[in-house]
């Protein structure tokens, strides 16, 4: 049995110009894990998945894909990942010209040789697959939300990605369609066998679907861990964050020079 992760960190920094965004960052997720990462506006979530990704290098450490860093793939190698992956954008990010059906197929008709025909009967199992079977001759502005988060889902999974990548899956989702997306994300990542990371603010349906959770404050790894754990940990990090404390390690108020009285009065 392989027990190389299949996505690992070690010791990543990241900063943009002379402003540190990511500072020691250790983690490792299995082959076939969900992992969710989470953590206050700020924290460096985005610039996670960006290292994932390979749009941007860290300055220090490694990103380390299947055992392999991915500084020093090649221009091939780092197209062939991008290839194996699927993601799916905080609002679905669908392109408003192309009717439900061709945004589903544009990913095969872009990276496979595949004929219509075969097209055609993919599209069709990957609607069916999030319930919508029947709309693909709707264009994205006629779909709810809901159903354009669907729509999104099943052009993520068309080519069955190995490495799913969930920007804010639930945000601006009414409680019906996040229930529905979350059981959707979690069928699918367990059909595909797919690893998957999910940057997400939502604490109560995240903690039911993912098997790890890595928790960021300050471009720092403050827990990685079972939702169980997390659950039961004594940090005031994750305790704020979790009971959406407006005071805490994350400040209400803005660290002023001067105090309000030296402003007023002079």
């Amino acid at each position: 049995m392989n027990n190389t992760p299949f996505i690992e960190m070690k010791n990543v920094a990241f900063a943009y110009g002379s402003r540190p965004i990511l500072h020691d960052i250790n983690f490792s997720i299995r082959q076939g894990d969900f992992a969710a990462v989470m953590g206050g506006s700020g924290s460096g979530k985005t610039t996670l998945m960006r290292l994932i990704t390979g749009q941007i290098r860290p300055q220090q450490g490694q990103v380390l894909i299947e055992g392999r860093d991915l500084a020093h793939f090649s221009a091939a190698e780092l197209y062939e990942h991008r290839r194996r992956m699927g993601v799916l954008f905080q609002h679905g990010a669908l392109f408003t010209d192309l009717s439900v059906f061709d945004n589903i197929a544009f990913p095969m008709r872009e990276l496979t040789q595949l004929p219509e025909s075969v097209i055609r009967d993919l599209v069709l199992l990957k609607l069916d697959a999030v319930g919508l079977r029947g709309i693909e001759h709707l264009m994205p502005s006629e779909l709810s939300g809901g159903m354009a988060r669907r729509v999104a889902l099943a052009r993520t999974i068309a080519l069955d990605p190995e490495l799913m990548i969930y920007d804010e899956p639930f945000t601006g989702l009414d409680p019906i369609s996040l229930g529905v997306i979350a059981h959707l994300i979690s069928r699918a990542n367990k059909a595909l066998r797919s690893t998957s990371v999910m940057v997400t603010h939502d604490i109560e349906k995240s903690l039911q679907i993912v098997d790890q959770v890595i928790f960021l404050a300050h471009g720092k790894i403050i827990f990685s861990g079972s939702p169980e754990e997390m659950r039961q940990l004594d940090s005031p990090w994750v305790q704020q964050f979790i009971g959406g404390l407006a005071d805490g390690p994350v400040a209400f108020r803005y660290p002023a020079p001067t105090s309000l009285k030296e402003d007023l009065l002079g």
